[in-house]
């Protein structure tokens, strides 16, 4: 066989295999969802993450006639669970839903990340953004913001504030509170927000910044008394609670959100679909009700816009960490 007839044959096999894999790229994109989908939420049942999740799987399986199953795979803030979702493949079958920490902030408070949030998750949707409420026990003293920071420098290094989680923004809104208010205390965090408000509730525990969604019901049941929002606006949900900064310390502001990511091995025109179908699915007036009723705002970025949102994240909280000097190992 003259060389030549052996180097076009080769050639047209490079082709032929190179046409195969993108009409297998093409099958998948129209398919998809081609059996159930996972979506990972990287922390215990019960908090915010996981409420705002299960309403975006509801929403998903209404308009794509697929189950969009929930799995918590929580530990090392996050980290765990969307490790797992970046080592998936490629297929756009596991998903993650995450608070900012995994997306923005671990990699700051972790001298060593199992997964590279910039190469190996890809930014799919800001599915919703939260505010974070400042809450004391019943029992406590303070019915103010002022209150409680009179309390805190009377008895420096006695009162605790919990997180779900160390690095979370609830975390770090503490952080900020003991820094910006020039109060000593101590951090607890606990195994998930769940445990946190229930030594709340009990008065175990003196202060806990948490997400709204997680948190609205038990301050409408007056169960824990909510002092102030930690955004830089009130909340539509509770609008007679002022800000962290309007009710004493000026430049205080602290918000939360959650974004869908996808493997970071997963090809543009399948991530394109998924995009386009979670865009779709924010549109429908039951998941925009539900996301209401717990305080939340539906997001609007997707795609490239989430993606400049979470650089634009990660830059913010950096500092924040940085600042203060956090770590989570």
């Amino acid at each position: 066989m003259p060389a030549f007839v052996g180097r076009r044959s080769l050639a047209f096999a490079a082709a032929a295999l190179g046409s195969l894999s993108c009409t297998s790229h093409a099958q998948a994109q129209a398919s998809w969802p081609e059996r159930p989908v996972r979506i990972v939420v990287p922390f215990p049942p019960g908090g915010s993450t996981d409420i705002v999740a299960r309403f975006l799987a509801e929403a998903m399986r209404e308009r794509l006639g697929q189950p969009f199953l929930v799995e918590n795979r929580s530990g090392a803030g996050g980290n765990v669970g969307t490790d797992y979702v970046a080592k998936s493949g490629p297929d756009g079958h596991t998903l993650v839903l995450n608070p900012p920490g995994p997306f923005a902030i671990n990699e700051y408070l972790y001298r060593s990340m199992p997964f590279d949030p910039i190469r190996d998750i890809a930014p799919v949707a800001l599915v919703a953004s939260v505010p974070i409420v400042l809450m004391v026990p019943n029992s406590s003293l303070a019915r103010s913001v002022s209150e409680l920071i009179a309390l805190a420098k009377r008895e420096p290094g006695k009162m605790a504030f919990g997180s779900s989680s160390v690095g979370g923004t609830n975390h770090l809104a503490g952080e900020l509170l003991r820094s910006l208010a020039d109060i000593d205390i101590v951090h607890v965090p606990y195994r998930g927000a769940a445990p946190a408000m229930t030594d709340l509730i009990a008065g175990r525990l003196q202060i806990y910044f948490d997400n709204m969604p997680g948190v609205l019901p038990q301050v409408r049941e007056g169960r824990v008394r909510a002092l102030a929002v930690a955004g830089s606006q009130r909340a539509r949900a509770m609008p007679d609670l002022p800000t962290v900064a309007e009710a004493g310390v000026p430049g205080f502001e602290a918000s939360s959100w959650f974004g869908l990511g996808a493997a970071g091995t997963t090809p543009p025109a399948l991530l394109a679909r998924i995009t386009r179908e979670v865009r779709a699915a924010m549109q429908e007036t039951a998941l925009l009700e539900r996301l209401a009723d717990v305080g939340a705002e539906p997001g609007t970025l997707f795609g490239a816009d989430f993606a400049r949102f979470v650089a634009a994240e990660r830059e913010k909280w950096g500092r924040l960490v940085q600042a203060s000097g956090a770590r989570a190992d």
